[in-house]
Parts: structure tokens; C-alpha cells; sequence
């Protein structure tokens, strides 16, 4: 940004997106990229790469003291001397390249600035620094120093440097850059995700006595691999990773695995080479057991964990010890995939079809692909787990970029409890009420006999709350709120006061007075019911056994090992000492109806969940899924065999064109905004559009009038790297002309439909 335009966000010519470039790039990717687009032997760019740097903007004068200036030639002659407190350059590398945290595509590049000797010491490279941009003072980070800059005109200066921490590694730098690229967003989008806010106080203290340690020479830990001796190829994996070697596998888990203590001992095979670890799990009660594990395997101060929930503080004190080196495996949630961890060895993401590894802010990156992007350039071993498979796990495997452990047939069917599915023609001769019952006699029979074993009873239903989801009573249309469109919902006696009166899940509206306005029917029925109505029933069908439940009002942790029945949410199972005697999956089709392209993905990936806490078969496991064994994802459940139907999943989408098969965007927007991003977009000539379609507005109050489309484009995988330029390239033209209604740009998103 030249000087001459100070005060305006609209980039220097040099640095405007030139047309065909993206087209370009693209088509030097070739037809052999890996899976997610990096080859192997690339390298991300270095994080001042792409659009040559620019100076930074000087504040705009004010017009009237630049007309008295014209007009006084005398006063004009006078500024020119050197002012009393001048600010000098440094005397060594004088122009600092900053990356501005300023999330408008058009400025998403370097800007450089000159270094004042006063801050020559503290103005690192990686540190947080200030700086005036726009008639603004604006936080960035310091990417490089260096001796002179390509930018013709007057240079400001930095205003202060925030700290002489060098929170920014090389190494992170590039990751964010790269992601970034990928993603089609801006670097300072993914860097407000990779480092926390600064504490100025977690960075002044010493670090207490007891804390994180390193990992030295003396004091590695052995890695022990009885528990990946029942898959095949898993002590090889662990002994390449001790031996300092990166492996890259996708780990199928038997039923009932100790999956935490798996990760740990995968993380102490590459400490025990002298390198460092990063885990990422979906949540904090993951997070709680796979901390237990570690401290476990590598004794106690030899990792440390990253969580939203121990607080700013606390957060970046460790976030720091992890950065100045002081140790060498974390274990976190999503973020902890940028944990700037050094001369890593491995990473390891535990269930990537979590919805919870998806990041809901811009750039809407996935941390199984940032993973991905991280392992390829630091070249580090990879192990992606859970108890059933994605496609794009799948994907990988079939490429042959990552190996599959998987045990052999007879380890999972002594690990696997009996699967019984309840829906087919023998069953319904055998009980011609199942079809309809909400808890068939096969069920209700489990469930007494596990009770009888003094063994608790796990039933999962796939909706909170009381009755979630109410219709008209006579013609069956879902009851909508009169004031926002929410669904209706009826919330139980005793919980707010208001009775069994029906009130909106979206604003909290009571409509006690709700018509149809289909037929004027007042009556309502149920459409779902939720974990609470569940347990109200089976506490009246089994009196004197405890009921307890586990949702989003409350998530239990663990239970005993004696007769209770636990109605979960999914995803909210609690962990039950010796296991659970037997496990109900009740109302299936709420998850395989789902208007979704993964909707037999997840709902597999729930129900394994679940099913791998029941006990093996040979001690009286047993499951009983209210669904037609017939369904895909139900047959999956009955082998265990997640590997099989992954592929098939996988087959189905590359014949229909979806991902992972292919690179798919979504531009979400009103109809104005989507068209014109569209119209800027130099697309790949492979790329084809789909779309434009109205989408349903967002659920919040006043939402409803809102006129939202969104428009779909896929291309080859090759051409994904192309495909994310032209987006980029054209949100840079309407964030540098000022559109009024933005885009929403989303590459690969978890959503589609």
C-alpha cells in the first residue's frame, strides 16, 4: 500500500488478484496429488510468499491542515527538519514483515514496517507487535525481519512491541499459510485459531516447581506394545515410531479397547526417539481419560494438556511451556492441532467423524486435515483411530498413504458383544407388535436379564429433553412457533412451571393457544421422544432399579458396575466399571432419516460408540438395535466390520461425485452476494456449479426473513488447490470494493445438503 493512499484498505495494484492465476495454479497440480492436496515432496510456502509485501499506510491527514500547508510554503520547509524525538531504524534488519490480524481477504498479506531502534531487541521474530494500519492501531505478528523492502515509498513504523515472546514458530507459520491456502481464508483467521490470547502475567512468571518437564535422554520412556499386539502390523507401527521413523496409519478399534492407553503408548514410542507428540481428541471428557492414560505411560510432568476450559491464564501457561520447549507431548481438542509443538514426531486424532474436529469459525479448517497438512511438511507419523471409519480415513488407506490396523477376524468376534437388529421378518413372526413398539419384547428381554446379572443397562436415544419435537394431532404437521418458525417442543412437568404447555426450542415462546393452520386441529401429539420421557417410562417398567441420565443438562463421566439403567444422549455414554450388560439403540431412524450425505456415517459412528462399551459376548455382551439388520450401516454393526462399510461409503460418493471422491466448496450468502462471488470466481475449467438453492434461515430469533442461498462447486481433487485460489481471489475483489452482504465460503464442509 503505497503511502499516497493513506488511510484506504484498498490494496496496492501489485497485490490485486491478477485474472487466470488460480486457473493456472491448478492445472500445474497434475492428476497424482495426494489426498489432501500436498504432494510429497512440497513444501507450504513461506509465510511472506505469494503477493509481493507492501508498505504500511500512513493515518490519513486531515484535509483543512493540508490545504494551510499548500498555502504556507515557510510552515511546510520547517517540518522538514528532524523533529525533537525522532524515531531511528534499527540499526540490523530494520523492516519487520507483519501479518496484520485483520480478517478482510484483500489485505491477506505482509506489510512491511520499519523496526525503531528502541524496539530492535523486543520486536522478534514471532512476537506480538502493534502497529498503525488504516488510522488504526492494530495487533499483528513480526514474520520476518529483514534489511531493506521492495515498497517505493515511506515506511511507518512500528508502534510498540506487545511482548519479546516469539509466540509464532517457523514451522506454525507455514501450517497456518497453508491451511489458510487450503481453506480459502486468511492468515489471520487461522492464526487467531492456532494462538491463544496472550496473559501477560502467564508469560512474566516462572514456571513452578512440579510442572511440565522435558523428556530427556536418561528419562525417555519405553514404549510398551502388549495392546497393539492384537493388531496386525501395530508393534511394527510403535517400533518405527521409536526408532525415529514416521509411519501413517488409520487404526480400526476392537470393541471395549482401552483406546487412551493406545494413544499413550503410540505417544511414548515417539518420545522414546527424542521427538514430540500432539493428540487431538473431540471433546474434555475425552480429553480427562486420555490425560489419566498419559500421565500413566509416561509418568507423571511429562505432558501437558490444552483445553477452552482451564481458563486464559492457565490455558496459555502451558500453551507457553509447550512453546519454549519445556515438553514435548500435548493432548487437547481441536486447536491443539497448531500446538506448537517441537521436531514432531507424531500426531493422532482419535474419532475424526466427530463434528467437534470441525472448526464453526473462518476458515471452517478441519483439524483431520490440518493434521494431514502438518505430519506431510514436518514429515511426522500419523495415527487416525475410532471405533468406526470415515470416509476420508477410508480414503487415505485406499491411496495407500496411511496402513490399516486391523485384528484379525477371530480377535473381534472374542472382543464384539452379540448384535441383535429388530425390524426383519423373523422377528416380526416372532412379535408381531415390534414393528410398532418403541421397545420390543427382544429389548425389554435383554435389558431384564442383564439387570438380573447386577449389570447396568445402557439405552440411547437420539434426542434430549422430554418430548422434543410435537406434530398435529390429526393431520401430522410439525408444530412450528407462530412468532420465529421454531419446532415446538413440550418440556415436561415439573421442569419450568408451565406445565405440559407447548413452547418454541428456538425463542422460548409459549403457545398454548397453537392451531394447525392446516386443518385448525388443536391437539398435539409426539413426534420424538427425549432422554427424560425415556427414563420416566422405563423407571415406572422397572421399579426399584436406578435410572440415570446423561445429555446435554448433565454428562456423566462413569457409573458402577451394578444394576442401573443410564438412558444417554449419543456422545454423552458414560464409561461403566466392567462394562455395560447390555446396550438398547432406541429410535435409529431419527439418525439414518437425516437430510445429510453422512447421515449412515454418523449414525454408525454413534452406535459403535456405544457398542464398545458393552461387555464381550462370552460375558453375556448383548445389543439390541431397533432397525432393520438389512441397512448398511446396521450390518456394519453386526460384523464390526466399520473398514467395509467406509468403502462402501466411499464408492457411493466418488460414483455420485461427493467428497472426499472430489474437492466440493459451498458459497452460502444471500442470493445477491452468492451470484456476484460466483461471477468474480476464475473457476477451474473442470469445476462445475451446482446450484444456486434456498436454504432454510438460521435457527435464532429473528432469523426467519432472512433469503439465504447457497451454491455448491466440485472439481477434481487435483485441481482443489486452483479451486480455493479463484474463491479467495474473488473475496478479495468484493472485500476490496466493500460489498455489502458477505459469503460464506466453506472448502469440503461437514454440511453439504
Amino acid at each position: 500500500m503505497s503511502s499516497g493512499s493513506a488511510g484506504s484498505p484498498r490494496p496496492a495494484a501489485s497485490a490485486r488478484p491478477r485474472a487466470g492465476a488460480a486457473r493456472r495454479a491448478g492445472a500445474a497440480g497434475g492428476d497424482e496429488a495426494l489426498p489432501f492436496d500436498l504432494a510429497p515432496d512440497e513444501s507450504a510456502p513461506a509465510p511472506d510468499a505469494g503477493p509481493p509485501t507492501t508498505g504500511a499506510p500512513e493515518p490519513a491527514a486531515d484535509a483543512k491542515s493540508a490545504a494551510k500547508s499548500a498555502a504556507k510554503p515557510a510552515a511546510k520547509k520547517k517540518r522538514a527538519g528532524k523533529p525533537k524525538g525522532a524515531r531511528e531504524p534499527a540499526a540490523e534488519l530494520p523492516v519487520a514483515r507483519v501479518c496484520v490480524d485483520l480478517p478482510l481477504p484483500h489485505l491477506d498479506r505482509p506489510f512491511d514496517y520499519l523496526v525503531p531502534s528502541d524496539l530492535a531487541d523486543t520486536a522478534v521474530v514471532g512476537g506480538r507487535v502493534r502497529v498503525r494500519f488504516a488510522g488504526q492501531l492494530v495487533d499483528g505478528y513480526v514474520l520476518d525481519r529483514v534489511g531493506g523492502s521492495e515498497h517505493p515509498g515511506k515506511l511507518a513504523y512500528l508502534d510498540r512491541a506487545l511482548s519479546a515472546e516469539p509466540v509464532l514458530s517457523p514451522e506454525i507459520a507455514r501450517l497456518a499459510r497453508a491451511v489458510a491456502d487450503r481453506c480459502a481464508g486468511t492468515l489471520a483467521d487461522v492464526l487467531r485459531l492456532a494462538i491463544p490470547p496472550r496473559h501477560a502475567r502467564a508469560e512474566s512468571a516462572a514456571r513452578r516447581a512440579g510442572d511440565v518437564l522435558p523428556v530427556d535422554a536418561q528419562g525417555r520412556p519405553q514404549p510398551p506394545h502388549d495392546g497393539f499386539g492384537r493388531y496386525r502390523g501395530g508393534p511394527a507401527y510403535l517400533r518405527m515410531l521409536a526408532e525415529g521413523r514416521s509411519p501413517r496409519a488409520v487404526l480400526a478399534a476392537l470393541p471395549g479397547e482401552d483406546w487412551p492407553r493406545r494413544i499413550a503408548e503410540a505417544v511414548a514410542a515417539a518420545l522414546a526417539s527424542g521427538r514430540g507428540a500432539v493428540a487431538v481428541v473431540p471433546d474434555a471428557r475425552d480429553l480427562d481419560r486420555l490425560d489419566a492414560a498419559l500421565a500413566d505411560v509416561l509418568g507423571p510432568g511429562r505432558h501437558t494438556t490444552l483445553a477452552a476450559s482451564l481458563g486464559p491464564e492457565e490455558r496459555y501457561r502451558r500453551w507457553l511451556a509447550v512453546r519454549r520447549g519445556e515438553v514435548q507431548a500435548v493432548a487437547g481438542t481441536r486447536a491443539t492441532a497448531f500446538a506448537p509443538v517441537a521436531d514432531l514426531g507424531l500426531a493422532v486424532l482419535w474419532d475424526d467423524g466427530d463434528d467437534l474436529h470441525a472448526e464453526p469459525r473462518a476458515p471452517y479448517c478441519h483439524a483431520r486435515e490440518v493434521l494431514l497438512v502438518r505430519t506431510q511438511m514436518a514429515d511426522a507419523g500419523l495415527l487416525i483411530g475410532g471405533f468406526a471409519r470415515t470416509a476420508e480415513a477410508q480414503l487415505l488407506v485406499e491411496t495407500g498413504w496411511a496402513k490399516p490396523l486391523e485384528a484379525d477376524r477371530e480377535v473381534v468376534r472374542a472382543a464384539a458383544p452379540r448384535v441383535v437388529p429388530v425390524g426383519d421378518d423373523r422377528d416380526l413372526a416372532a412379535d408381531p407388535s415390534a414393528s410398532a413398539a418403541r421397545l420390543p419384547t427382544v429389548a425389554w428381554r435383554a435389558a431384564r436379564e442383564a439387570l438380573a446379572a447386577d449389570a447396568p443397562v445402557l439405552v440411547q436415544v437420539p434426542r434430549r429433553g422430554y418430548v422434543p419435537s410435537v406434530a398435529c394431532g390429526r393431520c401430522r404437521r410439525p408444530a412450528r412457533c407462530t412468532t420465529c418458525s421454531g419446532p415446538l417442543e413440550l418440556r415436561g412437568r415439573g421442569e419450568s412451571g408451565e406445565g405440559d404447555v407447548p413452547s418454541c426450542r428456538w425463542c422460548g415462546h409459549l403457545a398454548g393457544g397453537w392451531t394447525c393452520p392446516d386443518c385448525g386441529h388443536r391437539g398435539l401429539r409426539a413426534s420424538v421422544l427425549g432422554a427424560r420421557r425415556t427414563a420416566e417410562e422405563l423407571g415406572r417398567a422397572f421399579p426399584g432399579i436406578p435410572v440415570r441420565t446423561s445429555g446435554r443438562d448433565g454428562v456423566l463421566t462413569e457409573v458402577g458396575g451394578g444394576a442401573a439403567l443410564v438412558i444417554a444422549t449419543p456422545g454423552a455414554e458414560p464409561v461403566a466399571d466392567g462394562g455395560y450388560g447390555a446396550a438398547l439403540l432406541l429410535d435409529t431412524w431419527a439418525l439414518l432419516t437425516r437430510a445429510d450425505l453422512r447421515a449412515s456415517e454418523e449414525a454408525l459412528r454413534r452406535w459403535a460408540n456405544a457398542i464398545a462399551l458393552v461387555r464381550p459376548a462370552r460375558s453375556g455382551g448383548r445389543v439390541v438395535i431397533a432397525a432393520d439388520g438389512a441397512i448398511p450401516a446396521v450390518q456394519a454393526l453386526l460384523r464390526w466390520d466399520p473398514a467395509w462399510h467406509a468403502a462402501r461409503e466411499l464408492a457411493d460418493r466418488a460414483e455420485l461425485g461427493f467428497p472426499p471422491a472430489v474437492r466440493m466448496a459451498s458459497v452460502t450468502g444471500t442470493p445477491d452476494a452468492v451470484a456476484d462471488l460466483l461471477r468474480l470466481a476464475d473457476l477451474p475449467d473442470a469445476a462445475e456449479v451446482l446450484g444456486p438453492v434456498p436454504i432454510p434461515p438460521a435457527p435464532r430469533a429473528g432469523a426467519e426473513d432472512e433469503e439465504l442461498e447457497r451454491a455448491l462447486v466440485r472439481c477434481p481433487r487435483s485441481l482443489g488447490p486452483a479451486l480455493a485460489a479463484a474463491l479467495r481471489a474473488a473475496a478479495s475483489v468484493r472485500s476490496a470494493h466493500k460489498a455489502p452482504h458477505p459469503a460464506r465460503i466453506a472448502v469440503d464442509p461437514l454440511e453439504l445438503l
